[in-house]
Protein backbone atom coordinates (compact mmCIF):
# COMPACT_ATOMS: atom_id res chain seq x y z
CA UNK A 1 0.00 0.00 0.00
CA UNK A 2 1.34 3.40 -0.95
CA UNK A 3 0.80 6.57 1.00
CA UNK A 4 -1.12 9.26 -0.83
CA UNK A 5 1.08 12.00 -2.32
CA UNK A 6 1.87 14.77 0.09
CA UNK A 7 0.57 18.17 -1.02
CA UNK A 8 3.24 20.72 -1.89
CA UNK A 9 3.40 23.82 0.29
CA UNK A 10 2.00 26.96 -1.27
CA UNK A 11 4.36 29.43 -2.89
CA UNK A 12 3.82 31.74 0.10
CA UNK A 13 5.04 29.07 2.52
CA UNK A 14 8.05 28.28 0.31
CA UNK A 15 8.87 32.01 0.06
CA UNK A 16 8.65 32.39 3.85
CA UNK A 17 11.07 29.48 4.31
CA UNK A 18 13.51 30.97 1.79
CA UNK A 19 13.36 34.40 3.43
CA UNK A 20 13.91 32.88 6.87
CA UNK A 21 16.96 31.03 5.55
CA UNK A 22 18.36 34.18 3.94
CA UNK A 23 17.81 36.16 7.11
CA UNK A 24 19.70 33.51 9.04
CA UNK A 25 22.60 33.50 6.56
CA UNK A 26 22.82 37.30 6.60
CA UNK A 27 22.94 37.24 10.39
CA UNK A 28 25.74 34.70 10.33
CA UNK A 29 27.65 36.75 7.76
CA UNK A 30 28.08 39.53 10.28
CA UNK A 31 25.97 42.32 8.86
CA UNK A 32 26.14 45.05 11.44
CA UNK A 33 23.08 46.38 13.15
CA UNK A 34 22.01 49.88 12.18
CA UNK A 35 22.12 51.01 15.81
CA UNK A 36 25.87 50.56 16.25
CA UNK A 37 27.67 53.06 18.44
CA UNK A 38 30.89 54.83 17.54
CA UNK A 39 33.07 56.31 20.29
CA UNK A 40 35.90 58.83 19.91
CA UNK A 41 38.21 57.01 22.32
CA UNK A 42 38.80 53.55 23.74
CA UNK A 43 38.81 53.13 27.49
CA UNK A 44 36.95 49.82 27.79
CA UNK A 45 38.44 46.46 28.72
CA UNK A 46 40.72 45.01 26.04
CA UNK A 47 41.67 48.34 24.43
CA UNK A 48 45.30 47.63 25.39
CA UNK A 49 45.07 44.27 23.59
CA UNK A 50 43.64 46.00 20.52
CA UNK A 51 46.49 48.56 20.57
CA UNK A 52 49.04 45.76 20.85
CA UNK A 53 47.46 43.90 17.92
CA UNK A 54 47.46 47.14 15.93
CA UNK A 55 51.19 47.54 16.55
CA UNK A 56 51.91 43.98 15.40
CA UNK A 57 49.72 44.29 12.30
CA UNK A 58 51.43 47.63 11.52
CA UNK A 59 54.83 45.89 11.70
CA UNK A 60 53.49 43.49 9.06
CA UNK A 61 52.44 46.44 6.87
CA UNK A 62 48.70 45.92 7.45
CA UNK A 63 48.32 43.12 4.89
CA UNK A 64 45.32 43.48 2.62
CA UNK A 65 44.97 39.83 1.60
CA UNK A 66 42.68 37.77 3.79
CA UNK A 67 44.47 34.92 5.49
CA UNK A 68 46.57 33.61 8.36
CA UNK A 69 49.74 35.37 9.47
CA UNK A 70 52.37 34.19 11.94
CA UNK A 71 52.23 35.95 15.31
CA UNK A 72 55.01 36.69 17.82
CA UNK A 73 53.61 34.19 20.36
CA UNK A 74 54.18 31.31 17.92
CA UNK A 75 50.53 31.08 16.98
CA UNK A 76 48.67 32.77 14.11
CA UNK A 77 46.31 35.63 13.58
CA UNK A 78 43.83 36.30 10.81
CA UNK A 79 42.94 39.25 8.64
CA UNK A 80 39.63 39.11 6.86
CA UNK A 81 40.66 41.63 4.24
CA UNK A 82 38.49 44.56 3.28
CA UNK A 83 35.83 45.91 5.65
CA UNK A 84 33.21 47.60 3.50
CA UNK A 85 31.50 49.71 6.19
CA UNK A 86 28.16 48.77 4.59
CA UNK A 87 26.11 50.10 7.48
CA UNK A 88 28.02 53.39 7.44
CA UNK A 89 29.05 53.45 11.10
CA UNK A 90 32.58 54.63 10.34
CA UNK A 91 33.45 57.80 8.40
CA UNK A 92 32.55 57.35 4.74
CA UNK A 93 34.89 57.65 1.79
CA UNK A 94 37.68 55.57 3.34
CA UNK A 95 39.09 52.16 2.51
CA UNK A 96 39.07 49.95 5.60
CA UNK A 97 40.65 46.59 6.37
CA UNK A 98 39.85 44.32 9.31
CA UNK A 99 42.23 42.38 11.52
CA UNK A 100 41.67 39.98 14.40
CA UNK A 101 42.98 41.04 17.80
CA UNK A 102 43.75 37.65 19.37
CA UNK A 103 46.04 34.97 18.00
CA UNK A 104 45.18 31.26 18.03
CA UNK A 105 45.99 27.99 16.30
CA UNK A 106 45.99 28.30 12.53
CA UNK A 107 42.52 27.51 11.21
CA UNK A 108 40.75 27.95 14.57
CA UNK A 109 37.41 29.76 14.71
CA UNK A 110 37.51 33.53 14.83
CA UNK A 111 36.12 35.48 17.77
CA UNK A 112 34.34 38.85 17.76
CA UNK A 113 37.34 41.08 18.52
CA UNK A 114 38.59 43.08 15.52
CA UNK A 115 40.44 46.23 14.66
CA UNK A 116 39.44 48.13 11.54
CA UNK A 117 42.07 50.36 9.94
CA UNK A 118 41.57 53.28 7.56
CA UNK A 119 44.32 52.61 5.02
CA UNK A 120 44.70 56.28 4.04
CA UNK A 121 45.02 57.82 7.49
CA UNK A 122 45.96 54.89 9.73
CA UNK A 123 43.06 55.71 12.06
CA UNK A 124 42.13 52.51 13.82
CA UNK A 125 38.87 51.41 15.40
CA UNK A 126 38.42 48.57 17.88
CA UNK A 127 35.21 46.54 17.82
CA UNK A 128 34.90 44.09 20.71
CA UNK A 129 31.56 42.75 19.49
CA UNK A 130 31.91 42.12 15.76
CA UNK A 131 30.95 45.51 14.35
CA UNK A 132 28.24 46.42 16.84
CA UNK A 133 30.34 49.14 18.54
CA UNK A 134 33.48 50.94 17.42
CA UNK A 135 36.07 52.61 19.69
CA UNK A 136 38.77 54.80 18.19
CA UNK A 137 42.23 53.74 19.33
Amino acid sequence: MHAPPRPRPSWQVRLAVILAALTSVIGLAGVSPANASVYSSCTISRCADARSARSIWASKGFPTSAGWYSWPDGRYNYTGGRHYNREGQLPSGATYYEYDVYSRARGAARDAYRIVVNRSTGVTWFTPNHYTDFYRL
